[in-house]
């Protein structure tokens, strides 16, 4: 029985020598390092941080192409809280009616606008600023009461503005960067604000951005002095 054990014991040893050998063996022909960096990496994408900050294209050369009729079509997204003829009547939002280079929450027949839309009443609704309050209201004006997301294609947004700057203010387009310009650049993985100063273009032709400028149920632009 002894000799039964030890041998049978032996065999077990054995085997599990020949086991570690062949483990140890065969990590030596497939080992891999590990990578630096883990993941995939898919070309023109930028990291969330240290990547390269996206350029920002200024909306005066934007308002430089833009399309009064194109803005006219996406301005109907903004017509169920907003009218933009003369005299209209407010409704969720605020008639648009000679917005462009108004006060910000002036005027308007007494419209109620919100207390957050009132902290930018010493500006006006000027190229610059309805382009920023169509990239996102509630990023311009935190608080405000209006639930419309903004317009994320800037094309959409220089649209929306000549359409509206055509519907009574009619004020003369800034003048596009010289060719050449050095153009802003936003943040990396932040949203790109603003775009750069204007200057002003020829007049008569209209600006639009694509957006509910100061739109649906909050704030709204008032219209300013027609040029």
């Amino acid at each position: 029985m002894d000799n039964r054990t030890n041998v049978i014991a032996m065999m077990v040893l054995g085997a599990g020598i020949v086991a570690l050998g062949t483990t140890i063996v065969s990590g030596e022909f497939f080992h891999s390092e590990r990578p630096k960096t883990m993941g995939y990496t898919v070309e023109g994408v930028e990291a969330e941080a240290g990547g390269e900050a996206a350029v920002v294209v200024p909306i005066a050369t934007l308002l430089a192409t833009a399309d009064v009729a194109k803005g006219a079509d996406v301005f109907k997204k903004c017509a169920a809280c907003h009218t933009v003829n003369s005299g209209g009547a407010n409704g969720i939002g605020p008639n648009l009616y000679a917005t462009v280079g108004e006060g910000i929450a002036q005027g308007k027949g007494g419209f109620a606008f919100s207390d957050a839309l009132k902290t930018k009443s010493a500006g006006k609704w000027d190229f610059e600023a309805l382009n920023a309050w169509l990239t996102s209201p509630r990023g311009y004006a935190p608080g405000t009461k209006m639930t419309f997301a903004g317009l994320s294609k800037p094309e959409d947004r220089a649209n929306v503005i000549v359409y509206l700057n055509s519907e009574g203010s009619n004020l003369p387009l800034p003048a596009a960067p010289a060719p050449g310009a050095e153009p802003a650049k936003a943040p990396a993985g932040g949203a790109a604000g603003p775009a750069a100063t204007p200057a002003a273009a020829p007049a008569g032709k209209a600006a639009t951005t694509g957006a509910d400028a100061p739109a649906s149920g909050n704030a709204t632009a008032k219209p300013a002095p027609k040029a």
